[in-house]
């Protein structure tokens, strides 16, 4: 890690609007957070697929311009018979449109999963640029705030359990990562969250 290139001041944005998500971009910004609310329809449908009790997955890399909107056929496809799934599939739709277009992306990688266990329980920074999480149903992201990160001990510190931050259910986080540039040493340090139950996970990752 070159602390050298690391900001000086790190810390995160929130707020009522998509629009938040841009903050981003901006230097020393490592976590931007839309508080948004899902309507009925998506929580109803996201609860009936942790449901079923299946360990579900969608993964593909899609091929994207600002210009079109993406296309996603048979997403998730067992859960297409479910009450919401055209809402549901709606929303993912607009969130990738969204992110190509706050990052200009060629390509886009998308992982959709249900979780019953922690997917990566330590704390850590991720080797990516930007990187989009939203939980449908179910616990958040865990994540530290600066003053409680520990970068140089991630893998022998203990966490600061009176300390760790929550994203909630249907938050849309964009987490800034160490390929991010400018931005090494000082990508967000989180982690899955700790509470093993049911959790829908979309991500998104900018590829190209």
């Amino acid at each position: 890690m070159n602390l050298a290139h690391r900001p000086v001041d790190i810390f995160q944005v929130f707020g009522e609007t998509p629009q938040v998500l841009a903050e981003v971009l901006q230097d020393g910004v490592n976590l931007a957070v839309w508080r948004r609310r899902l309507p009925a329809q998506l929580e109803d449908f996201a609860a009936l697929v942790i449901s079923l009790g299946q360990p579900l997955a969608d993964q593909r890399v899609i091929d994207v311009n600002e210009e079109q909107k993406p296309v996603l056929p048979d997403l998730l496809r067992e859960a297409a018979d479910l009450h919401g799934y055209e809402a549901f599939v709606a929303d993912v739709t607009w969130l990738v449109a969204a992110y190509t277009c706050l990052v200009g992306a060629r390509r886009v990688g998308l992982r959709l999963r249900v979780l019953n266990a922690p997917m990566c329980p330590r704390f850590h920074v991720d080797n990516v640029p930007l990187r989009l999480l939203t939980t449908y149903v179910g616990p958040g992201s865990e994540w530290l705030q600066e003053r409680d990160s520990c970068r140089g001990e991630l893998h022998t510190a203990q966490p600061p359990v009176d300390n760790i931050q929550h994203l909630q259910a249907a938050e849309v986080a964009i987490l800034k990562g160490e390929q991010w540039q400018g931005n090494e040493g000082a990508g967000l340090v989180h982690r899955s969250p700790s509470a093993q139950r049911g959790r829908l996970l979309l991500s998104l990752d900018w590829l190209a």
